[in-house]
C-alpha cells in the first residue's frame, strides 16, 4: 500500500526563517507553503516539510539526500550559493570534497544551519543501482 503512496520527508529546525532561506535560497527549492510551524516544499515530486522544534540533535550521518546525474557540476553550483562542503579525516575526497566510494558512487556531504547532513550522490551505474527491487 505504501510503496504507491507519496513520500514526504521531515527536517526539524530552530529557526524558520533561517532553514527558508537556506532551503530556497541555497538549495533552489520551490516553496509550496509557510506557516508560523513550516515551511513546504517541493522537491522532485516529494514534499519536503521543514517544521520547527524547541531542540534540534543533528545527527552524525545522512538525514536528506539527493540523487544528481553529474556531481562536478551540482557540487560547483551549491558553492557557488554559499553551501559549503563538509571534508572529513580518513576519508579520500577530491579537490571539491567528493569522495568516491569503493562501488563507484560518488558523494559530497554538506550541512543545513541546523547542523544536518545532507549529501548529494551520483551513482556508479550497474543493475538495480538507485532502482526499486520487486
Amino acid at each position: 500500500m505504501l510503496a504507491d503512496a507519496e513520500l514526504i520527508a521531515f527536517v526539524p529546525t530552530v529557526d524558520l526563517d533561517r532553514a527558508l532561506n537556506f532551503y530556497q535560497g541555497v538549495l533552489g527549492l520551490p516553496l509550496l507553503e509557510e506557516t508560523p510551524s513550516a515551511a513546504v516544499f517541493q522537491v522532485a515530486g516529494t514534499i519536503l516539510r521543514v517544521s520547527t522544534v524547541r531542540e534540534v540533535m543533528p545527527q552524525p550521518f545522512t538525514t536528506l539526500g539527493w540523487r544528481v546525474e553529474d556531481i562536478t557540476g551540482a557540487v560547483r553550483w551549491l558553492t557557488d550559493r554559499g553551501a559549503r562542503v563538509n571534508r572529513y579525516d580518513g576519508i579520500d575526497q577530491d579537490g571539491l570534497g567528493i569522495w568516491t566510494s569503493p562501488d563507484g558512487d560518488r558523494i559530497v556531504w554538506f550541512n543545513d544551519p541546523d547542523g544536518h547532513t545532507l549529501s548529494v550522490t551520483q551513482f556508479s551505474g550497474g543493475p538495480l543501482r538507485g532502482e526499486a527491487r520487486s
